[in-house]
């Protein structure tokens, strides 16, 4: 066999290998990229999965149903490449079950949550943005009070997850919905945004200490 045979034989064979090992990889990634994948693990299963599924991401009206990877991994490939470099730690934590019983989940949910949250933050609610973009919403269809806030968060540079905590999973015990609610009303004071923008009921603004 002479040297050229030799080359293309070792070209071909490189080749192959690269094909094979760029097809496994990506396989590997859409395995791994689908809700059975995300609950394979009673960690997922026993948790957050039945409370994801009490949720309007699961079962609504429409039948549209956003999934755990839709919401906790990237669309494009080097986003989401990244994040499962990052998801790797958690066979780590699998292997010292970290939160292999209810009790220790809820103990770590609040570290979880804040993790989770300001990953979104971080991103601008990137994840989120897939589905629900401001540019394509059609504000007047919405009620008055959500159309007002859709507004309000461009101005104050607000991201989606900065307002819709708990929306598929329970909230951490540490979050207080009314410091969240009182932190609301002082932006909307200082931005002089009438109450009625969101209490259409009332007939004036309260005055005093009762704002």
């Amino acid at each position: 066999m002479n040297i050229t045979a030799k080359i293309s034989i070792s070209s071909f064979l490189i080749f192959s290998a690269g094909v094979i090992f760029w097809g496994g990889f990506n396989w590997s990634m859409a395995l791994s990229n689908t809700e059975r994948f995300c609950i394979s693990c009673h960690e997922m299963e026993d948790n957050v999965y039945p409370e994801y599924q009490a949720s309007r991401h699961y079962r609504n009206r429409t039948g549209v149903r956003a999934t755990c990877p839709d919401c906790h991994v990237p669309k494009d490939w080097y986003h989401k490449f990244v994040r499962k470099i990052g998801a790797s730690t958690e066979l780590y934590h699998k292997m010292m079950g970290s939160i292999d019983t209810v009790e220790k989940f809820q103990a770590k949910r609040a570290k979880l949550a804040k993790q989770v949250w300001a990953s979104m933050r971080a991103t601008d609610s990137r994840e989120c943005r897939n589905c629900h973009e401001f540019d394509h919403m059609a504000l007047e269809q919405q009620s008055a009070k959500a159309r007002n806030f859709h507004r309000l968060s461009v101005q104050w540079g607000k991201t989606c997850i900065d307002c819709h905590q708990g929306i598929a999973h329970h909230l951490p015990d540490f979050f207080d919905p009314d410091a969240a609610m009182d932190a609301l009303h002082v932006l909307l004071e200082k931005d002089n945004i009438a109450c009625q923008s969101c209490h259409e009921q009332m007939a004036k603004a309260p005055e005093g200490d009762a704002w």
